[in-house]
């Protein structure tokens, strides 16, 4: 009797190993999208641009008019820390969506209402600029919490083809003038 029930546990066994080898795994990238049955575009993690917070420009802060560096006269402050990204290659470009989680708290001179943060997205391959865009990202900070995160996310970040092995991306805050796509 349990030669028959070894027998039957080690087939039923094999079959969940066999089917376990067929499963495709993702990596943890980020959905592409499209179906089985589409065409869609490989997902390259390997030779997709790493994303750097530079410590001058991971923080940012807002002070009533007037005021600048004066502790008491902070409207909000806000600060980015963890990255991801997903590089999709086609004939010419390699396409990335770059994610960056954030926090905004109100100061001493602020409240709760809709602050606007100027994130910008650049690419660099050496000294040449490939990608840069600001955003003026909108985050609304909640009465009675003064303080919430927000998760920031650019797609369609063109790179040229074959960029992907010397680019850096870097994602912090610029007051600076807006810069375009390249």
């Amino acid at each position: 009797m349990f030669g028959k029930i070894s027998s039957r546990l080690l087939g039923i066994s094999l079959l969940v190993v066999i089917a376990g080898c067929n499963k495709t795994d993702t990596g943890g990238a980020i959905d592409a999208g499209g179906s089985a049955a589409a065409s869609t575009p490989a997902v390259i993690q390997g030779t997709c641009p790493q994303v750097y917070l530079l410590d001058g420009t991971a923080n940012y802060r807002t002070y009533a008019k007037g005021a600048k560096d004066d502790p008491t006269k902070i409207v909000y402050q806000a600060s980015l820390a963890d990255t991801t990204r997903q590089c999709v290659q086609n004939e010419s470009q390699l396409v990335m969506t770059v994610v960056v989680q954030g926090r905004v708290v109100s100061g001493p001179a602020g409240g709760a209402g809709s602050v606007n943060l100027p994130i910008r997205v650049a690419a660099t391959d050496g000294k040449k600029t490939l990608y840069s865009e600001l955003t003026q990202y909108p985050v609304e900070v909640p009465a009675g919490v003064g303080a919430t995160q927000f998760i920031f996310t650019k797609t369609n970040v063109a790179l040229p083809g074959g960029a992907g092995d010397f680019a850096k991306v870097y994602v912090g805050f610029d007051e600076g003038p807006v810069k375009k796509k390249k």
